[in-house]
């Protein structure tokens, strides 16, 4: 496997792209407008440039511009609480994989790669209708359709966990404070968001994160 991976600089995508880097030629990260983009790409940054794996950041300021959502800037609150489908609804960006997903499918065939790491998992699939496997599947025939290499998506945490994936990524031994979950996108993480809960829970036993509220 040749792969980009779509990385954003968080816990999941971090351990994907440790777990994988062997098989990873391109890392592209998405600036698309949401409160913590800053705090995630500035990680992703820090990562590639550890494992030598070439970094692209791409603008897609038409997102925050055009779409609705909580996770926006200039969108709501975002929610503290369970992470839940009901507490969370507000954070989705309408169709987000979608497009990034695409773009990263036409960076991997212009650069003769043959498949896009994404690391979505089992915990987003009631939240998040772009990251459930029926998703995934229809948009990988889709890049294996309309490529000439046959391009396919790769979605290897699917089914998992995220404290199996974090679990995962600890045996490997990653510094988690150096990857990226709270929405807020503050100085730390804030320690009570739907997200923030979600992160202590998936680490628990090995979190050293710093959190304005422990």
């Amino acid at each position: 496997m040749k792969a980009v991976i779509v990385y954003s600089g968080g816990l999941d995508s971090t351990t994907l792209l440790y777990e994988f880097r062997d098989s990873i030629q391109l890392a592209v990260s998405f600036d698309y407008g949401s409160k913590h983009n800053a705090r995630e790409i500035e990680m992703a940054r820090e990562h590639c440039s550890k494992l030598g794996i070439e970094h692209l950041e791409i603008p897609l300021s038409f997102i925050r511009q055009y779409f609705r959502s909580g996770l926006l800037i200039g969108g709501g609150d975002i929610p503290e609480g369970n992470y839940s489908g009901d507490n969370m609804i507000s954070t989705v960006v309408p169709f987000r994989n979608a497009i990034t997903l695409s773009i990263a499918v036409g960076l991997a065939e212009s650069r003769e790669l043959d498949s896009v790491l994404i690391a979505n998992h089992s915990g987003d699939h009631e939240i998040y209708p772009d990251c459930r496997p029926g998703f995934i599947d229809a948009m990988d025939k889709a890049a294996s359709e309309g490529t000439y290499k046959g391009v396919r998506i790769v979605p290897p945490y699917c089914n998992i966990t995220k404290r199996e994936i974090a679990l995962r990524g600890h045996a490997i031994g990653i510094d988690f404070s150096r990857t990226w979950s709270c929405y807020k996108g503050g100085e730390k993480h804030c320690g009570v968001c739907a997200t923030c809960r979600e992160r202590k829970e998936a680490l628990q036993g090995f979190d050293n994160t710093a959190y304005e509220i422990s």
